[in-house]
């Protein structure tokens, strides 16, 4: 029996199990293995495990302080298979983020020196820059607050969100293959998609492609699931993803339809009207609906929906001022494109909430050495 200390920490709308880099060296396992252990992936329901049999609550980040000038933690998000024993290491999770800039404060990562902290961070999968700032009254690190973002209805402590210059996260450029426009082939056809890496690499297509309009329920987007993810596997060739005769990672690109503002019903319910949001949006996780959105995935939408000729721009209601408000299942999630003071590349911003959960010593099965 193998034991990891780890810590469960709620960040948005998905659940992260967080390890320290030096914890998971000194178990003397390969981090692959450890992983589909302890989260028990081989099983859909997780049931020998600490996953919790989804997509959003079946991550991991392994973390450790940085030796980087201006950063602070480095991090590697890990997307672990359900009911799939497989871990994906190709992109990376802004609610992951948001939880780990909690975690670092609350393990020292980060000197408290001020009301309010900010936690520089480094993914190692994407070498993507993130900001995580946080309210620190007191110079103490909050265990509570009362921010709530569309998804989870729980309370949270407040953590703006910073995806610094986002722009080409994995292939180097927002348009990986330099148009706006692409053209991939359907089952019924040709089928148009806009491909950007901003964030995270990302297919979308138009809503209307499918007979859809980009405001349907979870169940109703999952009967389109399986086209989208037939799409996926050329949009991932046309991106320089993988090669045509390469899997394809579960994780990259993300996969998604869009629309035009129309009222709908979130899945608690509530009603959005037409005029409360500026582009409808539905994604796909793990070959499964997303039950929001993920926010590397907001931060290609914002970037698709600024850049003239993507079908995001096509539909979108336009801004002014860098302010995108994405329709999802969940209700409304809004990104910021901050530009910084020198002309840099901008700065995209997302209010989100964490919590931490839990702090356990993890009983993880040790895998058969012998193998």
């Amino acid at each position: 029996m193998l034991r990891l200390q780890g810590e469960m920490v709620r960040g948005g709308t998905s659940k992260c199990w967080i390890f320290e880099h030096q914890d998971v060296v000194a178990t003397g396992v390969d981090i692959d293995t450890l992983l589909l252990a302890a989260f028990n992936a081989a099983d859909p329901r997780q049931i020998d495990g600490v996953g919790g049999a989804s997509s959003t609550t079946s991550k991991a980040a392994v973390v450790r302080a940085s030796a980087e000038p201006g950063v602070d933690v480095e991090y590697a998000f890990a997307q672990v298979g359900v009911g799939d024993e497989r871990v994906e290491w190709a992109g990376n999770c802004g609610n992951c983020a948001t939880a780990v800039a909690l975690y670092a404060l609350h393990r020292g990562l980060v000197s408290i020196t001020s009301d309010a902290t900010t936690v520089r961070m480094v993914n190692t999968n994407t070498g993507a820059r993130l900001t995580g700032t946080i309210p620190t009254p007191g110079l103490v690190p909050p265990d509570e607050g009362t921010a709530v973002v569309p998804g989870a209805s729980a309370f949270g402590v407040p953590v703006l969100l910073g995806f610094q210059d986002p722009a080409g996260s994995v292939t180097g450029r927002a348009l990986p293959t330099g148009r706006p426009l692409d053209t991939l082939a359907g089952r019924d056809g040709p089928v148009e998609a806009s491909l950007i890496d901003s964030g995270a690499p990302v297919a979308l297509f138009d809503a209307k492609a499918f007979g859809l309009d980009g405001t349907e329920s979870v169940a109703e987007f999952a009967t389109v699931v399986p086209t989208l993810t037939a799409l996926r596997r050329q949009a991932a060739v046309a991106m320089g993803l993988a090669g045509p005769d390469d899997p394809v990672s579960h994780a990259v690109p993300k996969v998604g339809i869009v629309g035009r503002p129309a009222a709908f019903r979130t899945t608690e319910g509530t009603l959005v009207d037409q005029d409360e949001y500026d582009l409808a949006v539905r994604m796909v996780s793990m070959h499964a609906p997303h039950p929001a959105i993920g926010l590397t995935s907001a931060i290609a939408l914002a970037t698709a929906a600024a850049v003239p000729g993507t079908l995001a721009h096509r539909v979108a209601r336009p801004t002014a001022d860098g302010t995108l408000r994405l329709g999802t299942p969940a209700g409304v999630i809004t990104a910021r494109a901050v530009p910084a003071p020198d002309g840099a590349s901008s700065t995209v911003l997302l209010h989100r909430a964490a919590r931490r959960i839990v702090r356990a010593e993890l009983l993880v099965p040790a895998p058969d050495r012998r193998s």
